[in-house]
């Protein structure tokens, strides 16, 4: 795919807005590109520098800061926890709703965000979201009082999930075959950093108490980065949307929003609230949910063409074992990031600032692989870079793990580098690539809805390693003994981090058998043909059958 779209007829489906919303000159020639911009003409083989390349790595920049914010927010709050709960007053059930009602927001309504984007418009709905995601970032700095900043917090859930599918999907739309590696490398160090910058940044901005707002800070930063992305947003980025006419599948948006919450709900709040029976049936009844969402997506793709899920999707094999990837990988996340906070900071006894300066080698380390394995490795041994990285985090979590027994309450951040670094290297070898993975036989009128699954997918997983939490690592301390003897806390919590360690290495090697199912070599990008589901046999790989959409539409 190119960041050009060719000039067909005058088709509605089809033809690029010219600045202004003036329909582009019908005359053009057919090879002629249609820039970012929406201006129609030749390119000029003398001019060294394409100013659509200028504007599409600009929109590039815009996105990604957007995701990166995204990021970061989802972990801020974690460690200004105390700081909220004294100045509101806030009680543990509030708390609970504080961190997990984003959570869930944002994963209950990431499939619908991505497959409004293929209706209406990504630029659209990433403008539409990120104006959300900043309103509600200055309702929580501004909270009074806990219903408040929990209301606030849900609302930017939503938001980012209008935002966040938006972004790979402008990628996808925006950037040819060739460059979408190197794109891809780029998102992947920026899931690396986010993962670890945002614990840091809550402790550097809560220990600052900056104007004394004390936690305030945390969600007031997003509103000059979100007002800058707006205006950005407006100018650079373009749009796009799937050419072929789409309807809105309400009855499906109310089954997979059920679903989703049915199975995400019991598993943040089952261990507060003892696990109860009501939990694990609407867990078990999830599935029948699930289930009836598959019947009846196949029911409207054959009525009107219009599901919001995409089943066809999974008939492409890189794109339904990548998901698989994607949902095994969002355990280990879930269960390794949240251990390893309640370690350092109760077991340990570190402050935030201490715990989070700890976590920069692993995000450096992520970075770093990240930007590599797509450009330079991956190319050359296609699959096997995946499954070296879980191999890899595999050996650096069991590293980890025999320090922790070795040292004890006495490790220091220093002892703590050598497997932080190993285990960033190797989950920095999984994240970009698997995207790019993902992605690669997408068609490109479903990229929305593609990138609503890799990133609902990526969050039911998070929410699965959370709920695991419960059992691989609070199953096996004793907190009535720790009442009862407080001094015992520290070593109670290294053992409980020591076997939940032990249980991800457990799942990265599920996750290596998974990897076999994805393509042993980097295949092509799709822009249409004989591995596009829906395509004609014998159609050429780049063109477009008869029925089939020609381009994704364009516009500015």
């Amino acid at each position: 795919m190119s960041s050009h779209a060719a000039v067909q007829a005058p088709d509605p489906a089809t033809t690029a807005t010219a600045p202004g919303g003036a329909p582009a000159p019908a005359t053009a020639s057919a090879t002629a590109p249609v820039d970012l911009a929406g201006s129609v003409g030749p390119a000029d083989p003398a001019d060294p520098v394409d100013p659509a390349d200028r504007r599409r790595w600009i929109a590039l920049a815009i996105v990604m800061t957007a995701a990166f914010m995204d990021l970061v927010d989802a972990t801020i709050v974690n460690i200004a926890i105390p700081s909220i709960e004294r100045d509101l007053g806030a009680t543990f059930g509030a708390i609970q709703w504080i961190t997990a009602g984003y959570a869930l927001a944002f994963a209950a309504g990431l499939i619908t965000g991505g497959r409004l984007g293929d209706i209406y418009g990504r630029k659209r709905l990433f403008l539409a979201g990120t104006a959300g995601f900043t309103l509600a970032s200055a309702l929580c700095g501004v909270a009074a009082n806990q219903e408040m900043l929990v209301g606030s917090r849900l609302l930017q859930g939503a938001a980012a999930a209008m935002m966040v599918p938006q972004v790979l999907s402008i990628v996808h739309v925006t950037f040819p075959a060739h460059e979408r590696g190197k794109v891809f490398g780029l998102f992947g160090a920026i899931i690396g950093l986010g993962a670890v910058s945002g614990p840091l940044l809550g402790a550097l901005l809560t220990q600052w108490n900056i104007a004394g707002l004390e936690w305030r800070p945390i969600f007031l930063i997003n509103l000059p980065v979100g007002v800058a992305a707006l205006i950005l947003g407006r100018r650079f980025i373009a749009e796009s949307k799937a050419p072929k006419a789409l309807r809105l599948d309400l009855v499906g948006v109310v089954l997979v929003t059920g679903a989703l919450l049915m199975l995400i709900y019991p598993l943040t709040r089952g261990r507060e609230l003892g696990w109860p029976l009501w939990g694990h049936l609407m867990m078990a009844g999830s599935l029948v949910v699930f289930g009836v969402l598959v019947a009846y997506e196949k029911y409207k793709a054959r009525k009107d063409g219009s599901p919001l899920v995409e089943l066809s999707l999974f008939r492409v094999p890189s794109f339904a074992a990548g998901i698989a990837v994607q949902l095994t990988f969002g355990v280990v996340m879930g269960i390794f990031f949240l251990v390893w906070t309640l370690y350092m900071q109760i077991g340990l006894g570190w402050s935030p600032l201490k715990a989070g300066l700890t976590g920069v080698p692993f995000s450096v380390a992520v970075s770093t692989a990240a930007g590599l394995s797509v450009q330079q490795l991956v190319p050359r041994f296609g699959r096997k870079v995946l499954q070296t990285g879980a191999l890899t985090m595999a050996a650096g979590i069991l590293l980890y793990l025999f320090e922790a027994g070795r040292y004890g309450t006495g490790i220091q951040p220093w002892q703590m580098i050598p497997p932080l670094v190993v285990m960033g290297l190797g989950m920095g070898l999984i994240v970009a690539p698997l995207t790019d993975a993902v992605l690669s036989g997408v068609p490109r009128e479903h990229a929305g809805s593609a990138s609503g699954l890799i990133n609902t997918t990526g969050q039911m997983g998070n929410a699965l390693g959370l709920g695991l939490v419960s059992v691989v690592f609070f199953g096996s301390i004793d907190e009535k003994r720790l009442a009862a003897v407080p001094a015992e806390t520290g070593d109670a919590f290294v053992g409980a981090f020591r076997n939940s360690l032990g249980w991800t290495v457990a799942v990265l090697a599920a996750i290596f058998l998974v990897m076999f199912a994805l393509p042993a070599k980097p295949q092509q990008h799709l822009e249409g043909g004989e591995d596009e589901p829906g395509a004609e046999p014998g159609t050429e790989p780049g063109a477009a059958s008869a029925e089939e959409p020609k381009a994704p539409v364009l516009v500015s």
